[in-house]
């Protein structure tokens, strides 16, 4: 039995700097609403890459009122409004994310006007841009930049953004602690994604799932649903409650 459904978010809810599938979003969104009552219909919840005003605007949209993940690894609670992360507690916990952010800042950006720093993030260093090639471009001089250090930051790159984590400080860690949280096993939630920083989540859950506009190592560590992002959450949530309907 699925209980959680988990969905990345650009790529996935909506392709990002496009206007959203408004209808397909409003059927999900009516699905989650159906959760809220006893049935095969499982929870819908949130695990992003991206910052926390973003991730809890879209949350809104979907009627979301579980616990759910920004920046990868950093759990929401409506309840009491608190932030939840596996981070060390001491002073220094963050110094490497913040000297990968200076590096990006100081020796990157000024080479790609385009570039910009996703503001307001707080446990990883990310830059965002429309151009693709741009964003291949700048993923390869932070996998350079990293080699030889210790320990190595993990890097991921979707079509718009490339992102800087502490080692462990990922997605799979996010999903570790909605189970926490929820009291809902990994074997017991599914979930969506579609780059390289979905894969430790997708790789542990039950089901997993990649929309037909996901990258390919996502595609190989998932069922790959023959629409894109959005209607592909759609359908992955509708083959979800057609399993639970069966078991």
């Amino acid at each position: 039995m699925i209980k959680l459904f988990v969905t990345d978010l650009d790529g996935c809810i909506s392709h990002p700097f496009k206007t959203p599938d408004w209808e397909a979003i409003n059927a999900i969104r009516d699905l989650n609403l159906k959760s809220k009552n006893p049935g095969a219909v499982p929870h819908l919840t949130l695990c992003t890459g991206r910052p926390f005003p973003y991730a809890e605007a879209v949350a809104q949209w979907l009627d979301i009122r579980l616990p759910f993940i920004f920046e990868s690894a950093g759990l929401y609670h409506w309840d009491g409004n608190r932030i939840v992360t596996a981070l060390p507690e001491d002073e220094g916990a963050l110094d490497m994310i913040n000297t990968m952010r200076d590096w990006l800042r100081h020796e990157v950006l000024p080479d790609y006007p385009g570039v910009i720093i996703e503001f307001t993030k707080m446990m990883d260093a990310g830059v965002v841009c429309m151009d693709h090639g741009i964003i291949d471009e700048i993923h390869g001089r932070v996998l350079e930049r990293v080699q030889g250090m210790d320990p190595v930051p993990e890097v991921h790159a979707t079509d718009i953004s490339v992102n800087i984590l502490l080692p462990g400080n990922d997605k799979l860690q996010g999903v570790k602690l909605l189970s926490e949280a929820l009291d809902i096993r990994l074997d017991e939630m599914a979930y969506i994604g579609d780059s390289s920083g979905d894969v430790p989540a997708m790789k542990q859950v039950k089901m997993a799932f990649a929309p037909k506009n996901a990258r390919q190592i996502a595609k190989d560590n998932a069922e790959v649903i023959d629409q894109e992002a959005t209607r592909a959450v759609l359908e992955a949530y509708q083959k979800i409650i057609r399993f639970n309907s069966e078991s």
